[in-house]
């Protein structure tokens, strides 16, 4: 997909005539709710001219993909279908390939250029015998980049059917889905959440669920509770005890364990708890990951860090995801929340330490918005990038682009004459993240956290990648 940046005097539908699709598709795919509002500066997702293919009576995917020579899966994530067996006629399917109509003055090489491609590929994907006979009307099929096949995973905090709705809406794009998350206790017991309907629904969709435990809560830091256990061998083994028992109940396949704030002097403790962790749940055919702060040395000082050692993780563990935002803390100074340039220094260390397939790179999708100057104590207020983008039509405000964190962000004074300051994320910082998985050949991606709509993401995701799905 292109990405087109809205200057001043452009509208939708002029943006639709200038890439040759319909203005419906636009407002699609960037899930815009106020098509007539455009702010200047908006990155805009330009979809790609599929075919449109409308079912018949007893067609199935499998025979589509197999019509247009795709796949089943890449057209589940083109059109969000999150039941692959409900698809009925009369049913509009876009099918992610793209054919060009030859027309006067055409030639293979102007062809090729305008969509990013090579003379021989289209050569190839067309058996074209005599490459400089084209005629007027000829259909060429447009030949496009293997895409890299990843793992995605969603944490949610939010329970009940609420939560397994989340999973649903977006179930065609993720691998794994995890509620957020079982506390521990003293007794080493499991604090209980209401997960079992997003358990149901991610099984239902062929989305794996995976179990996340912590230390922490919202007014915990939880060192001191990581110390009891993980310095007690007899807790740690009730502990997984309890892990094993409600992972059968509940019916997830695998663990996250997510333990934060841990005291440096218990690093240790922590590496021997998961190798306990993967002794106990790998022969009951249970996988085991962790969740690790954003770290770029061994050396590195830091009660969130030091206690995170990165090569034991990565030895031990079948895979680890890097909690790769929070530089824009909602009680700190605004600044961009997950920036390229200080993730691809934790890229840099965690790749010497951890093989690439074992690293889901974490990607938050909430916005913030800081009222300036920043004071201390002072909260920024978080919510999603439908909201962010509202924000910026009814304040008049420009979105401005900063290169060195590949981050959008943008200003505006509100009613009460208060100045605001929004960072928040955009197809072109979605881009610079998926760019950063496919440069340093990672398992692949970890949101935090669902329940923030953010349609761009999704789109640019399926058009980038192929979901694994176990």
């Amino acid at each position: 997909m292109k990405i087109h940046v809205v200057i001043r005097g452009d509208t939708l539908s002029g943006i639709a005539r200038q890439y040759g699709i319909h203005t419906t598709r636009l407002v699609e795919v960037n899930g815009l709710e106020q098509p007539d509002k455009l702010v200047i500066g908006q990155a805009l997702l330009i979809p790609e001219p599929y075919i449109r293919h409308f079912v018949r009576q007893g067609e199935t995917l499998r025979q589509i993909a197999n019509q247009y020579g795709t796949t089943v899966q890449e057209i589940i994530q083109t059109n969000r279908i999150a039941h692959p067996d409900s698809i009925y006629p009369g049913q509009v399917l876009y099918i992610p390939v793209i054919f060009h109509t030859v027309r006067a003055g055409d030639s293979l090489y102007a062809i090729a250029l305008r969509y990013g491609t090579t003379v021989q590929a289209i050569v190839q994907a067309n058996r074209l015998t005599t490459p400089s006979l084209l005629y007027i009307g000829q259909r060429l099929r447009i030949p496009a980049d293997p895409k890299p096949v990843i793992d995605v995973n969603a944490f949610s905090y939010t329970f009940g059917q609420t939560g397994a709705n989340q999973v649903r809406e977006v179930a065609y794009d993720l691998t794994y889905a995890s509620p957020f998350g079982y506390r521990m206790k003293e007794d080493a017991s499991l604090e209980p959440i209401d997960d079992f309907p997003t358990v149901q629904v991610a099984r239902s969709t062929n989305v794996v669920p995976m179990m996340a435990i912590t230390n922490f809560s919202s007014t915990e830091a939880g060192t001191e509770l990581a110390h009891f256990i993980l310095s007690s061998p007899d807790l740690v083994e009730t502990l997984l005890t309890n892990i094993i028992h409600t992972m059968k109940r509940r019916g997830y396949d695998g663990l996250n364990i997510d333990f934060e704030n841990v005291a440096p002097a218990d690093r240790e403790f922590y590496n021997r708890f998961l190798h306990r962790a993967v002794d106990r749940l790998h022969p009951e055919g249970f996988f085991v990951s962790s969740s690790l702060a954003p770290k770029t040395s061994g050396d590195q000082k830091g009660m969130l860090v030091e206690a995170h050692d990165y090569p034991a993780h990565g030895r031990i563990l079948d895979f680890v995801v890097l909690m790769t935002y929070e530089w824009g803390y909602r009680k700190g100074p605004p600044q961009a929340i997950s920036p390229i340039d200080q993730i691809k220094r934790v890229l840099d260390y965690a790749v010497t330490v951890i093989p690439g397939d074992k690293i889901l790179l974490g990607f938050q999708i909430y916005a913030r918005d800081w009222i300036v100057p920043h004071k201390e104590g002072q909260e920024a207020e978080t919510f999603d990038m439908q909201e962010a983008m509202r924000r910026a039509a009814q304040y008049r405000a420009e979105i401005k682009y900063n290169q060195k964190s590949q981050s959008p962000y943008y200003t505006y004074v509100d009613n009460r004459g208060r100045s605001h300051e929004v960072w928040f994320e955009d197809a072109r910082s979605a881009r610079a993240k998926f760019n950063l998985v496919k440069s340093y050949k990672l398992r692949g991606l970890s949101y935090w956290v669902l329940g923030y709509p953010f349609p761009q993401n999704w789109a640019l995701l399926g058009d980038t990648f192929i979901v694994r799905k176990r």
